[in-house]
């Protein structure tokens, strides 16, 4: 581990403190998770603290567990994971929360710290149904209003539930159920003519 991201680890530790419940230096690459309960103080202070100054939020995303060996075990299910960056002393943070629940998975929104999380909550929100307690406007973003479930939940069904199609009699847009037949799809082998035979020379 390099002596920067030490001073990293260092200065996490000094002001975060047992709110950290794990920290794990992993490729490079540093990565804190926190409880829910305390994820939007966590965010304030690693924003705010000199020793820390993680102005921007580059990324978030949602992150289904469902299949991961060890959460799985855990009965946990859901997070949010957000990517910061702190310009003035060149380090870069991954911060993870769980949602107490997966029946209805709830974490505080970062907007008021970061307002670069409005869009990715609400993509989170719209791709795993991780509701963002606090966010101004939660809405999907990138599936259809009448979109039912969340399609990168690790339980949906690749076809998807319903599907829309115009009907011209009813002149307007329907949604009815799925119609695509499962199918299997076998690659198909090319070989040359000669393929394996030996050459004569």
């Amino acid at each position: 581990m390099t002596s920067k991201l030490e001073s990293l680890q260092e200065n996490l530790h000094i002001s975060l403190g047992e709110r950290i419940r794990r920290i794990i230096y992993d490729r490079g690459e540093v990565s804190i998770e926190v409880a829910a309960s305390d994820y939007l103080d966590v965010a304030r202070i690693l924003r705010d603290s000199p020793q820390l100054r993680f102005e921007q939020l580059i990324d978030l995303c949602g992150v289904d567990y469902s299949t991961h060996a060890i959460r799985a075990e855990e009965g946990i299910r859901f997070a949010a994971v957000s990517h910061l960056l702190s310009v003035k002393n060149n380090w870069r943070l991954r911060l993870r929360t769980f949602a107490d629940s997966s029946d209805f998975p709830v974490v505080p929104s970062l907007v008021e710290i970061w307002p670069s999380a409005n869009w990715f909550e609400r993509e989170a929100f719209d791709l795993f149904g991780i509701m963002f307690e606090g966010h101004p406007d939660l809405r999907r973003i990138l599936t259809d209003y009448g979109f039912v479930g969340h399609p990168f939940r690790k339980d949906f069904p690749v076809s998807g539930y319903v599907e829309m199609r115009y009907d011209p009699e009813q002149a307007r847009v329907i949604y009815q159920p799925v119609t695509i037949e499962p199918r299997e799809v076998t690659p198909r082998i090319v070989r040359e003519d000669n393929y394996g035979q030996v050459g004569h020379g």
